[in-house]
C-alpha cells in the first residue's frame, strides 16, 4: 500500500516509477478510498507488480486501474469499507490469468471502475504519473447529491475526531 503522491510526485517517485514500470511487470492499480488508510486527506492505493529479471525492453506492457475512490463514500466508523465492497475489484482482477481482463468502463459505460492503460502511454504521462482518473466525481458536479446536513456533520465530527487522535499520538511522541 502506498500513499497517493508516491503515484505522481517528481524526483526520486518519478525515478522509482520509471525503474518499476521497466524492470518489473506492474499489472493492477486498486484506488483506494481517502483517509481510511492513512490519516484523513490521504490517498491510499495498492500496487500490484511482479519482479522480473533484469530486461532490455519494459516488462510493463499495460497496468489495470480500479477506481474504488471516485463517488465512493465510506467513513472510518459509520460507513466503514467491508469486505463485500472489494467484491467487483476481486472480480475484476482475475489471478489466474491477468492477461485475459475485461474492462468495465466502455463508450458505452463510462462509469465503469476496472480499465487499463498501456505502457507506452503511462510513461509519455508527465513525471510518468500513475495518478490517472476518469470517473467524474459527481459531488463536485450535483450539489443536488449531497447528504444531508446532519450527515455532513456527523462526519465532520468524526474527522475532526480522527485528526484530534492523532494530534494526540503526535504530541505523546514529542
Amino acid at each position: 500500500m502506498i500513499p497517493g503522491n508516491v503515484l505522481f510526485e517528481g524526483g526520486a517517485g518519478e525515478t522509482v516509477r520509471r525503474k518499476l514500470l521497466h524492470e518489473c511487470d506492474v499489472h493492477t492499480l486498486l484506488r483506494l478510498p481517502t483517509g481510511l488508510f492513512y490519516p484523513q486527506g490521504v490517498k491510499a492505493n495498492v500496487l500490484f507488480f511482479d519482479k522480473k529479471p533484469a530486461p532490455e525492453t519494459p516488462w510493463t506492457r499495460k497496468i489495470w486501474i480500479f477506481d474504488l475512490r471516485t463517488n465512493m463514500h465510506f467513513t472510518l466508523k459509520t460507513n466503514t469499507l467491508k469486505r463485500e465492497d472489494l467484491d467487483e475489484f476481486a472480480q475484476c482482477y482475475n489471478p489466474i490469468n491477468c492477461r485475459d481482463r475485461k474492462p468495465t468502463r466502455s463508450e458505452d459505460n463510462q462509469t465503469g471502475r476496472w480499465r487499463s492503460f498501456d505502457y507506452d502511454e503511462i510513461i509519455s504521462r508527465d513525471k510518468a504519473n500513475l495518478d490517472i482518473f476518469w470517473l467524474k466525481d459527481q459531488s463536485l458536479e450535483d450539489s443536488d447529491n449531497l447528504p444531508e446536513p446532519a450527515v455532513i456533520a456527523a462526519e465532520i465530527i468524526e474527522d475532526l475526531q480522527a485528526a484530534l487522535e492523532q494530534f494526540r499520538e503526535i504530541a505523546v511522541d514529542l
